[in-house]
């Protein structure tokens, strides 16, 4: 994708993000009609549904050659990440919209033959836009990010890990993460991996450890962090795939590689 083309892309990409912020604020305080998807925790709302056909309709009237892969059944049997695709969650942190009404985000993650052109992540109720155009940076609203290469030691550090590597049937030793919360700084989780991921784009946090997420829960923050001098791939290192479901660890260089080394060892 040329310069040309991914600026005006990202200029079209960005209007219709707001617009549909805009509608879920204006909404906000409406009653919710609230189902369940694969188990009770997993919960998905019309808002959900609305925002996703918003952004399916925006997309298929003017890109009709883009293809969309998403979460709730507007998008496209997508079998490769050839041409260009639109990776959406709509809603990315259901649960903290339904129980707090704050504290989720918009999350467009846009991929050309695999490799990522544009991202966005919008934090609706603060009104916080993560951008990145590829080669460009990454940006919060207009002020750019820094880089992320400055050294940090993981005794140092706030990795953001949340509670599911330690329910049953995981695929992680539990004692080795046991080890890594004793041996850094703190740990967080927010309840939206689209946000955690651009916490760690930003610097406010200097890691990112879960054990399940699918494409559209990563495929913004992934480029958000790349555009930082970060790195993001499944936990023991293997690079991403945007088909299907992975691990992820994301972090600066040094935190990702001594996470990666001495603290994930996969269970056979």
């Amino acid at each position: 994708m040329d310069n040309q083309s991914r600026q005006l892309l990202f200029d079209q990409v960005k209007k219709w993000i707001l617009e549909a912020g805009g509608h879920i604020r204006d909404a906000i305080d409406e009653p919710l009609y609230i189902d369940t998807k694969s188990n009770p925790n997993d919960l998905v709302t019309q808002m959900d549904r609305n925002t996703e056909e918003y952004f399916a309709k925006k997309i298929r009237g003017k890109y009709p050659n883009h293809l969309i892969l998403s979460e709730e059944g507007f998008g496209d049997e997508v079998e490769s990440l050839d041409g260009t695709i639109w990776i959406i969650d709509p809603i990315d942190g259901t649960m903290n919209f339904v129980h707090q009404k704050r504290n989720f985000a918009i999350s467009i993650g846009i991929y050309h033959d695999g490799i990522g052109e544009i991202a966005f992540i919008y934090n609706v109720m603060d009104d916080v836009l993560y951008s990145a155009q590829k080669g460009q940076g990454a940006f919060k609203n207009d002020k750019r990010l820094l880089s992320l290469e400055n050294k940090v030691s993981l005794e140092e550090s706030i990795v953001v890990l949340n509670s599911f590597w330690a329910c049953e049937n995981q695929v992680i030793n539990e004692k080795k993460i046991q080890d890594l919360v004793k041996t850094v700084r703190g740990t967080r989780s927010f309840g939206s991996a689209a946000l955690e991921l651009a916490f760690v784009a930003e610097g406010i946090v200097d890691g990112y450890l879960t054990m399940k997420l699918a494409p559209w829960d990563i495929a913004a923050g992934a480029i958000l962090v790349n555009e930082v001098g970060g790195i993001t791939t499944k936990a023991n290192g293997d690079p991403l795939n945007l088909l299907t479901n992975n691990t992820i660890l994301s972090g600066n260089k040094q935190i990702h590689e001594t996470i990666s080394s001495q603290f994930v060892e996969l269970k056979k």
